[in-house]
């Protein structure tokens, strides 16, 4: 009888437990979706006087602070000088090899120094490490009479270059970034200078990269404190004056991801330096790549009656990605804007307006959308019959 009751209590714990099972499951079944954790605000950095967070494939800013206020740049300065040494080279007007010959101007160059001398070889390598290496300003001078034939051209160049690039807060007014009143840039034309030497010059972090050079038997440490600290940082430039404050322009690759980190008047090199790892964390871990449109992928199209064809296939000229806080990209909306003042005839990759991305209202990114198809001016009665097609 005692083993029957204990057979009968076990089936009914038994039934008890499906029972729970069952409920959970259902409750587990119930269709509402897993709520996303917000993506935590960028870091404040409350003793960084500017700062933007770039990511170097997709171009967009990932967080920013005061990012288009004017300010000193010190040494950052030799990032365009680096740039127009680099496009000389492209150009072929100097080779690496070529051997600079060093003015006295150059030689007694104030601040910091790889300490050429006339007379001394160095060669154009040679300056673009004592340039981004060593900071120097001897170099600078150096490089900048080798490219634009003197100071003052080079300026003018430099000045040219910031246009062409789009550095609306900038203005150059020497080549190696020692206090003046008319030289000044922002935080984000320095990380869209310094996303324009990785696009065109990459070989730049070869020399960025180092922690050290050495020059007729001198050997310095790079100023880049961030090399010391984190290992997938390899560049780009540091820049200290009394108006500056202490500003860092980093880059670092994680698995494949590059991002660009510059900070403007810090307070100290450890202060700047922990900025730069606090932004280059927090667009790591809480933002993602998502690739969007292929290269020549159509994205709409234009109907216009005065066109022959009356349909355009519009799309967008290279592949497009963008850059979004994790577990968002299913709620970034696509817009095609079409350009109102559109005149017949369309040709063929001829931009016809901007495809804009936008999250919660905020605008991500926005691209150029082409013609992906000529289309001619329809005449009098082309516009007609296409008119009546519309109506239908």
């Amino acid at each position: 009888m005692l083993a029957r009751s204990r057979f009968f209590t076990r089936i009914f714990c038994l039934f008890l437990c499906l029972l729970t099972i069952s409920g959970t499951a259902a409750l587990a079944d119930t269709g509402t979706p897993t709520p996303l954790l917000p993506i935590p605000p960028a870091p404040g950095l409350p003793a960084i006087r500017s700062y933007a967070l770039m990511d170097y494939s997709t171009g967009q800013v990932i967080a920013a602070k005061s990012e288009h206020m004017k300010l000193a740049p010190a040494s950052l300065t030799k990032l365009m000088t680096a740039y127009l040494t680099y496009q000389s080279l492209q150009g072929g007007t100097l080779t690496l090899n070529e051997q600079i010959p060093i003015s006295n101007t150059a030689w007694k160059a104030g601040g910091s120094s790889m300490f050429v001398q006339p007379g001394l070889p160095v060669t154009v390598d040679q300056l673009l490490h004592g340039l981004l290496i060593d900071s120097g300003n001897d170099a600078a001078v150096a490089l900048a009479e080798a490219v634009g034939g003197s100071q003052s051209g080079f300026v003018t160049l430099m000045n040219d270059a910031a246009q062409r690039l789009g550095l609306t807060d900038t203005h150059y007014s020497n080549v190696d970034g020692l206090p003046d009143p008319n030289l000044y840039t922002s935080a984000l034309d320095v990380a869209l200078l310094s996303r324009a030497l990785l696009q065109q010059y990459p070989q730049i972090t070869k020399i960025t990269v180092e922690k050290s050079y050495t020059y007729n038997k001198i050997t310095q440490r790079s100023w880049n404190p961030v090399l010391f600290r984190d290992p997938t940082a390899d560049g780009l430039k540091t820049g200290l004056t009394d108006a500056s404050g202490y500003c860092i322009d980093a880059t670092a690759l994680r698995n494949g991801r590059r991002l660009i980190a510059v900070v403007m008047g810090g307070p100290s090199w450890s202060g700047s330096t922990n900025a730069v790892e606090a932004l280059l964390d927090y667009g790591y871990r809480f933002f993602v790549n998502h690739p969007v449109y292929q290269a020549g992928q159509k994205v709409g199209e234009i109907t216009r009656a005065d066109l022959s064809p009356m349909q355009v296939p519009v799309g967008v000229a290279q592949a497009v990605s963008i850059t979004a806080p994790k577990g968002r990209f299913s709620q970034v909306k696509t817009q095609l804007q079409l350009n109102p003042g559109l005149q017949a005839p369309v040709q063929k990759g001829q931009a016809v307006g901007v495809l804009v991305f936008t999250l919660d209202g905020k605008v991500l990114k926005t691209v150029p959308a082409v013609a992906l198809e000529s289309a001619g001016k329809a005449g009098w009665l082309g516009r007609l019959f296409n008119k009546a097609r519309q109506s239908l």
